[in-house]
């Protein structure tokens, strides 16, 4: 049993992509790091965490002494009359107190007890370290979520203004009979759609913004942008079936649902120990104190010492024990399923993640294929390629290096057409010293052919040329 940590490195790598923004807008990091204090479902994990943890000292009491005492003081009366004699009577006080030690010395149900608290805190710390990165995610897409609903209303605002001045024209050309009112309501149309989508973005950036400050638990302001140039390190290793491996093994669920099987399985053996006779080390002392009689005026007081053995050994408790062991056995049959069923969701996750990743590249070269696609559109140019090249790291350093050659053969057929294009899309790779050896020999080739094209335009050669040095 492994001690598990919550994966709170996650937000510092993701911080590290981040532009530093104005002084008073706030990064990730600081996102997350507000989120750790006041997200709700966050701090509801850690004191169920903090409670699981209990388990373990609350089994160990079950192999340690048990010591307890008694006191008490009684005041006493008694009234006598011998014969017609007149009443007499004695009042006195009688105190006592005992103390008690009970040392377990065979009991199986606590052994397997303390057994089953170990993989208690296993399966909490999984639990745990679950709910830390699931708020490392929540937390990120919430973030980006606002990002990107600012600059689809950003977007969507552009849009509104330029058809705004065309339904100006229109007006105009209508005005000076160039163009009918036919055009004039369809630019008015165009206008009306753009206002309800202005709206339906100012709504929508609402909603996201809420959403974060949900788990913040206060509004955040002004969130720092994307930087330009991050570097994101593609997947390693590049597998899919080593990643899947990993998931099956590794997964907080998976580790979770691990420890309760094992909790599960130990509960047959506890309760069939119902069977088992207990032996306990036992051990008395005490004094009491009082009159000898209530006709005497001595005092008695008796000292008690005891040390021995007690066996208890059970006969027949109607059918419980089985019962409880037939119970046992049937639970232990579920957590064995609820396991196999969170390795097999594990693997499908991994794999679904893994070839959303690596079918990137494919994903564009369908989009390049398309009739509306074409290289001399330098706005279409940049949306698809230079998305890729940029906002799709994972793909485009993919290991087998097609990222690259793909890279490669879009610079040399921009180049021919339109080299102040295909220069802004050379420049994807002119920080690749910043990766590892390995990524480095994988991109390196792909310089190497860009720089030896012949014909290649000077801007292009200048920027492949200082990246090779």
């Amino acid at each position: 049993m492994r001690p598990i940590q919550p994966a709170r490195s996650l937000a510092v790598a993701l911080g590290f992509f981040l532009l530093s923004g104005a002084s008073w807008s706030v990064d990730l990091l600081q996102v997350y790091r507000e989120a750790l204090v006041n997200d709700a479902q966050y701090t509801a994990a850690r004191a169920t965490a903090e409670a699981g943890r209990e388990k373990l000292p609350q089994g160990l009491a079950g192999l340690l002494p048990v010591i307890g005492g008694t006191a008490n003081t009684v005041w006493n009366e008694n009234k006598y009359r011998v014969d017609h004699a007149a009443r007499t009577g004695k009042e006195y006080n009688t105190n006592a107190y005992n103390v008690s030690l009970t040392q377990p010395l065979f009991r199986w149900q606590n052994v397997i007890q303390y057994d089953q608290a170990k993989w208690q805190v296993v399966q909490t710390e999984a639990n745990f370290a679950q709910a830390s990165q699931d708020l490392v995610l929540r937390v990120a897409q919430a973030y980006f979520d606002v990002l990107n609903a600012q600059e689809n209303l950003k977007a969507v605002r552009a849009t509104k203004q330029s058809i705004a001045l065309q339904r100006e024209q229109a007006r105009k050309n209508f005005e000076v009979g160039t163009a009918t009112i036919t055009d004039t309501h369809e630019a008015q149309s165009r206008y009306d759609l753009a206002s309800a989508q202005e709206l339906a973005g100012e709504n929508d950036l609402e909603v996201k913004r809420y959403v974060l400050r949900q788990i913040v638990g206060k509004e955040v302001g002004e969130l720092h942008r994307l930087k330009a140039d991050a570097v994101l390190q593609p997947p390693q290793p590049a597998s899919m079936e080593q990643w899947v491996a990993a998931a099956e093994k590794d997964s907080f669920t998976v580790q979770a649902q691990q420890a309760a099987a094992e909790v599960a399985g130990q509960e047959v053996e506890r309760a069939r120990a119902g069977h088992y006779p207990t032996l306990d080390v036992v051990a008395n002392y005490g004094k009491t104190n009082g009159a000898l009689s209530i006709s005497s005026n001595s005092g008695l007081e008796t000292d008690v010492r005891n040390i021995g053995l007690q066996l208890n050994i059970p006969l027949f408790q109607g059918g419980a024990v089985n019962s409880r062991t037939r119970e046992a056995i049937a639970n232990r049959t579920a957590s064995e399923a609820a396991l196999e069923n969170a390795r097999r969701t594990a693997s499908l996750a991994a794999r679904q993640s893994f070839l959303g990743v690596v079918n990137g590249l494919a994903q564009v070269q369908a989009l390049m294929a398309n009739p509306a696609f074409s290289l001399s559109n330098p706005n279409k140019v940049y949306a698809l390629l230079g998305g890729y090249f940029k906002a799709n790291p994972a793909e485009f350093h993919r290991a087998d290096g097609a990222g690259y050659a793909f890279w490669a053969e879009q610079v040399i057929a921009l180049d021919r057409n339109n080299p102040q294009v295909a220069s802004r899309m050379a420049r994807a790779l002119e920080g690749w010293r910043k990766f590892t050896p390995a990524i480095q020999a994988r991109i390196r080739p792909a310089l190497e052919r860009v720089a030896a094209t012949e014909g290649i335009s000077p801007d292009v050669a200048e920027i492949v040329g200082k990246a090779l040095g």
